[in-house]
């Protein structure tokens, strides 16, 4: 991809994110409505957006490049749980955020984020892999994601995974893909204007929550900021090489590089305040991370897109 092409698509996401940050600021977009607004995004535009992103007709080219996006998406997760256990552990972190910082190298903000950046940058051919990856994502992070916080498997948690509307959208497209089913007109129309809404509205989001980070008192969080470091430069950087020495398809390999280089999913401080984990710095660490990312982000993928 060109960089400068990049560079310019980054920039208009980063316009929208800023609109959103001053609808907060305005007071336009309160805490409530940006609940309301999540709520719509996770439960009916991000799995109208993901079932409609694949085909109507089979076809083996697209097909493969999901199964890459799956098994390319499955190995880095794998590398990244590995590699968050030997940073984050208790010995060595002499903290109750061990659990937080695990969480946060692990799972990024592959939905609200990654969705518009990956379509955006990359164009609609790109979300077959991301459709691939953010399945194993989805089981991943309402699997080992909760068990980080409860140490327990139980049937809550498989439930969580079995009626994931967005897991279920991925198996539903899937599903209509492989068997080239017709989709009548309307719903597929109704589907695609759901569907559209997904990166303004998730990009506003974004916006609403850097407006209610406490920056100045977030300065002095040192320990977090060392966290969300590692996580947003160790993480893509290991990403790249994981996928280069697999040989993946170069853009493919991209496409989970920016993913990678995301800031920490903003279900942390979620799971944190439902499992009982350290809410305040969670939420914290949260911030710092998607602060953060406004430099690394375009500097990583400036090396990396070369």
């Amino acid at each position: 991809m060109d960089i400068a092409l990049f560079y310019s698509k980054l920039a208009a996401v980063g316009l929208i994110i800023a609109l959103g940050f001053l609808l907060a600021k305005l007071k336009i977009i309160s805490a409530e409505t940006n609940k309301h607004l999540i709520d719509i995004l996770l439960t009916v535009a991000w799995p109208c957006a993901i079932f409609i992103a694949f085909p109507q007709q089979f076809d083996p080219t697209t097909f493969h490049r999901f199964l890459t996006g799956l098994i390319g998406g499955t190995l880095v997760l794998l590398a990244m749980i590995f590699v968050s256990h030997l940073l984050f552990n208790k010995k060595l972190l002499k903290t109750s955020l061990a659990t937080e910082g695990r969480f946060a190298f692990v799972f990024n903000n592959a939905s609200f984020l990654g969705y518009p950046l990956v379509m955006t940058m990359f164009g609609p051919s790109a979300l077959m892999p991301y459709c691939g990856f953010i399945l194993v994502f989805n089981i991943a992070l309402f699997s080992y994601g909760v068990f980080l916080f409860k140490r327990r498997l139980d049937a809550e948690l498989i439930k969580g995974i079995i009626i994931n509307p967005n897991i279920i959208a991925v198996f539903a497209g899937l599903i209509f893909f492989l068997f080239s089913i017709p989709m009548p007109a309307v719903i597929n129309d109704s589907l695609s204007l759901l569907g559209a809404v997904m990166t303004p509205l998730s990009l506003l989001c974004i916006g609403y929550m850097l407006s209610q980070a406490p920056l100045v008192h977030l300065i002095h969080q040192g320990r977090l900021f060392l966290i969300a470091l590692a996580q947003l430069i160790l993480a893509p950087t290991l990403t790249f090489f994981i996928l280069s020495a697999l040989r993946i398809d170069p853009e493919i390999r991209s496409i989970l590089v920016l993913i990678q280089a995301l800031p920490t999913a903003t279900s942390l401080g979620l799971f944190a305040k439902k499992y009982g984990g350290n809410t305040l710095e969670a939420s914290e660490l949260v911030a710092i991370s998607t602060a953060l990312s406004v430099i690394t982000l375009p500097l990583l993928m400036g090396i990396f897109l070369k």
